[in-house]
């Protein structure tokens, strides 16, 4: 069964940081392009940056570009995503998920990032 567990969120002010982490099980971790994806009240889900399996490719939205950056270690079967100079609109629930199954119902709890003064 795909598991996949992220944590990592929190409340944080405009302009800080987190890192959030989604351990993933039940299948070929190092194989998978992998996504964040996120979705905040009243919203679409949307996808926030993914990577593929050996990390040769990259894309982010162009609203995160240069202030969140996605990373992996597939010995950890672990995908990260650094948040930065973090804005009240990156308020959502954040998920990682396989990037075959986007835009499908997130597999995880997902993890809560507010970001407010």
């Amino acid at each position: 069964e795909v598991q996949l567990v992220e944590s990592g969120g929190g409340l944080v002010q405009p302009g800080g940081s987190l890192r959030l982490s989604c351990v993933a099980s039940g299948f070929t971790f190092r194989l998978e392009t992998m996504a964040w994806v996120r979705q905040a009240p009243g919203k679409e889900r949307e996808w926030v940056a993914y990577m593929h399996s050996d990390g040769g490719l990259i894309r982010y939205k162009d609203s995160v570009e240069g202030r969140f950056t996605i990373s992996r270690d597939n010995a950890k079967n672990t995908l990260y995503l650094q948040l930065d100079s973090l804005k009240p609109e990156d308020t959502a629930v954040y998920y990682c998920a396989r990037w075959q199954e986007y835009p499908g119902t997130p597999r995880g709890q997902g993890t809560q990032v507010t970001v407010s003064s």
